[in-house]
């Protein structure tokens, strides 16, 4: 995997990895009727919407699973049939979908959607999310948006496109699901039971998408960092992007992350309770990066005021010629963690200039020649709100997929540097507000202290979103806690290498906010209880 986990990958690493857990409990076998289909081949030519199979093949437990060109196999978790598409829902699209389904006797009888991420353009991110589920009993479902591309961050395939712009917003995966419940009814001879989706970033916009947009499509949905204000995202990327390298001496260097992250810590590490390097809550600590401007000249101790002027946009978020509050801006105590700051806002590689470049070059200006220094927020947002229709998912009216039980659990990192947090909090508020009664007993948000975007970063940030939307989508209370580790080795944690569990914390749901209790290890979720916030 790239040593920089994008906007995308990281989402789908994210989801993946979240499914897998770290000691997930076997699948329970689902028994279906008999297999329509007599063996995984004859499924090859089946005549789909839109569309065919084009190949399929079974793949032996421990057998390496082939995914983008250039990229490692991935070794199976169980035995499956694997199932390759391609549909053509207009004369401009071009739609790859591949279903995984698990041998008869090891399904559990559901269906999961696999989110991409990023500008997609490849099945690698929702394969990670797939490998994982597989290993549950899940027959699984993912898409490459509709495009080949050369990275997640390329949005090259747009330009002059608009069917493939549409296929990318939303089209692609809301066929996928219908090809998935068409495969697994032809090879099981039923279909499935229940059917989920799950998504980071820009696979929790895709996941916003589909409830809101597909409500009878899936029957829960987790979303996760979700970029759903796409229009609106991209914009303040670009805005991010102008803030720090518009004027040379406004950049930061990565060396002087540390200051502001050890300035926020020691100005608010204990106003949670627990000194651990973590903050449960970044919107009270109140950093103002001023403290640290130099008192005169330059020095690796302290910030130049046009450097504090940059950080303090970031902390505030983008605002408008006139002052307003455009998107919300990042939060203080994680500044330095590797793939935050220096990967999204401040680096010289900084993802959010790179992926709103591509956007306004080839979606919205369709111009390959468009540059970053020529951004004008007004203009080009105005601009870039004709393509809303297709790739914005932050309406909050998501009623009729909970009027027929749905059940939708968002998640987001405190200390994601890509999408700011409060954006899923507004989102969620938004739906509250819109839908009362009905969104109160369907719909969970879980902040999570210390997670930087999908995955990573200092705090506990392994948990089984999955698993808990499965357990109450089945009849189980609705969910108003999950259990977060934290590894010596998060990625293999994540992955399910051996690791060490060095600390739990509970991630309550929100507002609640965890609280010690004043008695055992600070490490152990079961000395934490959730509490109204604000108190002791």
């Amino acid at each position: 995997m790239n040593r920089i986990l994008h906007f995308g990958a990281l989402g789908a690493v994210a989801t993946a990895l979240l499914v897998s857990g770290s000691n997930p409990e076997p699948a329970a076998a689902f028994t279906p009727a008999a297999p329509a289909a007599d063996s995984c081949a004859a499924l090859t030519g089946m005549a789909l919407a839109n569309g065919k199979i084009v190949k399929t093949e079974q793949v032996a437990k421990g057998g390496m699973v082939s995914t983008k060109e250039g990229t490692p196999g991935l070794p199976s978790q169980a035995a499956f049939c694997r199932v390759y598409a391609e549909l053509s829902p207009t004369p401009r699209s071009k739609i790859k979908v591949e279903v995984w389904l698990p041998v008869s006797d090891a399904w559990n009888g559901k269906l999961l959607g696999a989110g991409n991420g990023g500008y997609g353009g490849s099945m690698l991110l929702p394969q990670l999310t797939m490998q994982g589920a597989l290993g549950k009993g899940y027959a699984t479902v993912g898409t490459d948006m509709g495009h080949i591309g050369t990275a997640d961050t390329d949005a090259k395939w747009a330009l002059n496109e608009p069917e493939r712009i549409i296929d990318f917003g939303h089209r692609a995966n809301h066929l996928a699901s219908g090809v998935g419940k068409a495969v697994i009814a032809a090879y099981y001879g039923s279909a499935p039971k229940a059917a989920y989706f799950q998504g980071c970033s820009d696979g929790g916009r895709e996941a916003l998408m589909e409830a809101q947009r597909y409500p009878e499509d899936y029957d829960a949905i987790v979303a996760g960092a979700p970029a759903n204000a796409w229009t609106r995202l991209m914009t303040a990327f670009m805005a991010d992007d102008r803030a720090v390298f518009s004027r040379p001496e406004s950049a930061i260097p990565n060396a002087k992350l540390k200051l502001l992250q050890d300035a926020a810590i020691a100005q608010c590490d204990a106003k949670d309770g627990v000194k651990d390097g973590v903050l449960d809550d970044p919107r009270q600590c109140g950093f103002d990066p001023v403290v640290l401007q130099c008192k005169a000249g330059d020095n690796a101790s302290c910030l130049t005021a046009p450097q504090v002027t940059a950080a303090r946009a970031l902390y505030r978020g983008a605002v408008d010629a006139k002052g307003r509050k455009f998107f919300p801006g990042y939060m203080p105590g994680a500044e330095a963690v590797p793939g935050a700051w220096d990967v999204w806002l401040t680096g010289p590689k900084a993802q959010h200039g790179i992926f709103a470049g591509e956007f306004f070059r080839y979606m919205v200006h369709s111009n390959a020649d468009w540059q970053n220094t020529a951004f004008n927020m007004a203009r080009d947002y105005a601009a870039a709100r004709r393509l809303a229709s297709a790739l914005d998912s932050d309406n909050p009216d998501v009623g009729p997929f909970l009027k027929r039980g749905g059940k939708l659990i968002l998640y987001h990192g405190w200390n994601d540097a890509a999408i700011a947090p409060e954006n899923t909090i507004d989102y969620y508020q938004a739906v509250q507000k819109r839908l009362g009664t009905a969104a109160k007993s369907s719909v969970r948000l879980f902040m999570v202290p210390g997670m930087s975007h999908c995955l990573a970063g200092p705090g506990p940030n392994t948990f089984d979103a999955l698993g808990t939307l499965d357990k109450w989508r089945q009849g189980g209370p609705a969910p108003e806690a999950m259990t977060a580790t934290k590894f010596d080795n998060d990625l293999f944690g994540y992955l399910g290498f051996p690791a060490k569990a060095v600390r739990t914390r509970p991630l309550c749901a929100f507002p609640k906010v965890a609280r010690w209790t004043g008695k055992g290890s600070t490490d152990e979720a079961a000395n934490f209880t959730c509490v109204a916030p604000g108190k002791p």
